[in-house]
């Protein structure tokens, strides 16, 4: 009976042993990858990456299912997403070899915030969107979701501040450092502030909308933040959400519809905008 078990004992600990080089490798692949991770949280590359996985596990289910025709298209459709990736995480690729060459890839990054009281930071993004209204004073505020905005947050000035009317107001009064950009709101804090964002690529919105609203939908349209518009000529509060833009609304109904998007969701909010209107 030993000598049955001696040569299986011995293989086991052949198998099972790990030299301290192997120890090494292990622990900076699996720290680079956590640091990777961390470099796309709050970025539109985790809905990518969920997408990437639909895919795969389409493809997976085709194939074990026998559905030929719907295998080879996902199949293709895959090779072309392969040709395509560098250019969907562009941003992040970019960011991740600029933070390398600075020497922060190894930072610690501020962790997102956890629970939120939500219908405090509507109605003080409500508020301070009436009193910049009354005052004429231009203003664009993003509400962040569930896709991340960090590579807009990046463009403008970090501040994680409290979000309260106040706050807010005195960021877009005239000629101050901060006023000719978007906020950009994540969670209850203020994210950043002067920030770019894309403009709206729709051909067919109106010529009396200005570069603040076209910033305020082209964010939309790429990710499911939430923007509030405030027109430095007219005054008019707007709201745009999926490309879509709710114009000349009061305090009330902008709360109500802020109150109905942002409900169901505790995580962040930040808005950026370099352009006026």
């Amino acid at each position: 009976m030993e000598q049955f078990w001696l040569p299986n004992l011995e293989y086991l600990k052949t198998v099972l042993k790990l030299n301290l080089s192997s120890v090494i490798d292990i622990f900076i692949v699996a720290f680079v990858m956590y640091k990777l991770m961390m470099l796309i949280k709050g970025t539109r590359a985790v809905q990518l990456l969920k997408g990437l996985a639909v895919l795969l596990i389409a493809t997976s289910l085709s194939s074990l299912f026998n559905l030929y025709t719907m295998n080879w298209l996902l199949r293709q459709a895959m090779t072309a997403l392969v040709v395509a990736l560098p250019v969907v995480f562009q941003p992040e690729l970019r960011r991740a070899l600029e933070r390398l060459g600075r020497g922060q890839f190894l930072a610690q990054r501020t962790m997102l915030p956890g629970e939120v009281d939500q219908a405090r930071v509507v109605a003080e993004v409500s508020r301070s969107a009436t009193v910049l209204s009354k005052n004429k004073m231009g203003a664009l505020i993003i509400l962040e979701r569930e896709t991340g905005l960090e590579e807009h947050i990046s463009t403008g000035v970090r501040i994680d501040g409290i979000v309260s009317a106040e706050f807010m107001v005195n960021i877009f009064l005239p000629k101050t450092p901060l006023h000719d950009g978007a906020v950009i709101i994540r969670g209850d804090r203020v994210a950043a502030a002067a920030c770019f964002l894309p403009l709206s690529d729709n051909p067919h919105l109106t010529t009396d909308l200005g570069t603040r609203h076209r910033a305020g939908l082209g964010v939309t349209e790429q990710s499911d933040a939430v923007a509030v518009i405030v027109s430095e000529e007219t005054g008019a509060i707007s709201l745009a959400v999926e490309g879509a833009l709710s114009r000349y609304l009061d305090e009330a109904t902008l709360q109500d519809k802020l109150t109905s998007l942002l409900g169901k969701k505790t995580g962040s909010t930040l808005s950026h905008l370099w352009f006026r209107r």
